[in-house]
This record gives C-alpha cells, structure tokens and sequence, in this order.
C-alpha cells in the first residue's frame, strides 16, 4: 500500500495513488458524478492533510477515508449511505492488509457530517478529516482556522464540479421519499 503522493509546489497533494486507484475502480459507478467526487475527495484529502503531520502513512490513511467516505451514495444508491462506505472501507483496508486502521477510518466516515467536535478514540485523526469535509462542503465559510488562501488555492487544483449541485439534487430526492429524515448523515 503506502505509495508516494505528489506535490506541486505549495505543497498540495496532486497525485495520490491509492485515492485514484478506488476512484478508477468506481468510475463507471460514479458515472457523471466522477469527476464532482473525485475532485471532492482531493480537496478533503489536502484540507485533512495540512491539519497534522504529512507523513506517508497518514496521508495514505487520509486517502482511504476519502475515497470511501461518501462512496456508499453510489455503490448503495441511497443518501443514508455512512454504513455501506464504512463497509466498503473495511472490506478495502483488510484486503490491503491494513487491519489497524479499520478503527479510525470507520470513526472518520461516521462522524465527517458530525456537526460539533468529535471526542474520542483516534480523536486527532478523525477530527481532522471531520473539519477537512465541512470546510469543503460550506465552501470555505468554515475555515477552522486554516488560511483562505490555502482553501482558494485548493479549490483552483481541484474545482467544485458541480458538487453542491449534486449535493443538492441528492437532499431534494431523499426529501421526497423521507421528508422527516431528509439528511440521515448528519450528526450532533
């Protein structure tokens, strides 16, 4: 597993093997919505990166939260889709031989909609790749004290695609069939 990510010269992840590789195995899953996600994925894995250490091993543990993190939308057609992405992660670290980290991946997918901060095992992790997600989703409204620069320069790297398009079409459908559950991700 552990392949090297490139950088470009600010230091933004532009190439991370292990990301691309679950993103090619779903791209005909992903269909129109690939490149929206994709670039969603990278955008998290950078914001996540720059919150804590840039070591190998995290920043391939980053990108296997991402990959899968909403990933269970497509596989599993539904908007209550943090189980199934839990399972496909699982299913991806075992395979890889990377047992250990089934904990804090599985804590991050859970929780990345989680709406206040997240307390408990593998705490440093988790939260990053919490607030990683939500300074993407708000656009950069949330910053969690990450320069705006940085978030811009992100954005530019690796474009909205249409994400909060999809987003939308997505809650409006769930809020047709479970108008009183219409976003079962989010979290307290």
């Amino acid at each position: 597993m552990l392949r090297t990510a490139a950088r470009d010269g600010d230091g933004l992840l532009t190439q991370i093997p292990t990301l691309d590789a679950v993103l090619s195995r779903h791209a005909l899953l992903l269909g129109k919505d690939f490149e929206a996600y994709r670039n969603h994925t990278y955008r998290v894995a950078n914001l996540c990166a720059w919150q804590g250490p840039r070591s190998p091993e995290r920043i391939e543990k980053i990108a296997v939260a991402a990959a899968f993190h909403d990933l269970g939308i497509w596989t599993d057609r539904t908007f209550d889709y943090l189980e199934p992405s839990v399972s496909l992660a699982r299913a991806f670290l075992l395979d890889a031989g990377r047992p250990e980290w089934v904990p804090d991946v599985t804590r991050a997918i859970l929780v990345h909609h989680k709406m206040s901060r997240y307390r408990g095992p593998g705490d440093g992790f988790v939260e990053a790749f919490r607030r990683a997600d939500w300074m993407d989703v708000t656009a950069g409204v949330v910053t969690f004290g990450l320069p705006r620069k940085l978030l811009q320069s992100v954005v530019a790297t690796w474009p909205r695609a249409g994400l909060h398009g999809l987003l939308l079409r997505l809650e409006l459908r769930r809020l047709r069939t479970h108008p009183w559950n219409p976003l079962p991700m989010l979290k307290l």
